[in-house]
């Protein structure tokens, strides 16, 4: 396709998944169950890094996950007793486990002890002005925060990725989207100030990828950190100030279209 044909058929393809009827069925529905912006980036985080494999067995282990917390995961975190951790016990996600789950807990509530937003642990330490904000850079220094608590099991390392290690970070940019993103469609929830839309980078899922490169807007062979920044690059050709909002497109087409 011509650019502005497929700019106009990506477009519209965002007005078409882009809307509360996509809540349902996807994990995003998780964090939509909370009201409290703590609990609404508790829930998101988790629903974001247990996205794995089929969308309505991710909604069913967070389900679960949230009940045995009460539905109370802002206070849980911060309030939990030792004999309350017992309720977590055996919890299982794919290669996600109890021991993974107790350290994010642990991760938690030393966050919230210093901070009310989980936007500043995204936030380097040397981050001056929004001028030196990128992503790549955010996604490293969380990484590296993340596991800063002493006796980090070494089995968690493989949950939280990073582009030192070339990742897509496809979990970590889609909670980023979530949670930084505005628009008055109801979807994403924009409850973060200090990261801009502009400088989100794009999920790259393997629907995500399948579909960009029949669009020819990834042309790397190999798909990692490099291949999700050269598809966001396209897409803020479209669209400089909110490139991600394509991810709605791109992923509606892989997964609702088979495109």
């Amino acid at each position: 396709m011509e650019f502005l044909e497929l700019k106009d058929f990506l477009d519209l393809k965002v007005v078409q998944y882009n809307r509360p009827a996509f809540i349902a069925n996807d994990p995003i529905c998780i964090p939509h169950r909370f009201s409290k912006k703590q609990d609404i980036e508790i829930a998101a985080f988790f629903a974001a890094i247990l996205a794995w494999g089929q969308r309505k067995t991710i909604i069913n282990k967070c389900t679960e996950l949230f009940q045995r917390m009460d539905n109370d995961p802002y206070n849980f975190m911060l309030q939990h007793e030792d004999e309350d951790l017992k309720r977590l016990l055996n919890f299982k996600h794919r290669t996600f486990n109890d021991t993974d789950l107790l350290y994010f807990i642990a991760f938690f509530k030393h966050h919230y002890s210093v901070s009310d937003s989980l936007e500043t642990a995204f936030l380097p330490d040397d981050f001056g002005s929004h001028e030196n904000f990128t992503a790549e850079h955010a996604l490293n220094h969380f990484r590296s925060y993340f596991f800063s608590l002493p006796d980090s099991p070494r089995r968690t390392v493989k949950h939280i990725s990073s582009p030192l290690q070339k990742s897509t970070c496809k979990r970590l940019n889609m909670f980023l989207r979530w949670m930084v993103r505005k628009d008055k469609m109801g979807v994403d929830f924009g409850v973060w100030n200090t990261i801009h839309p502009a400088d989100l980078i794009c999920p790259c899922d393997v629907h995500v990828d399948r579909v960009a490169r029949r669009l020819d807007l990834i042309t790397r062979k190999q798909t990692d950190w490099r291949t999700a920044v050269e598809l966001t690059e396209e897409l803020r050709k479209f669209d400089p100030q909110d490139p991600v909002k394509y991810d709605f497109a791109l992923f509606g087409l892989g997964v609702e279209e088979k495109f």
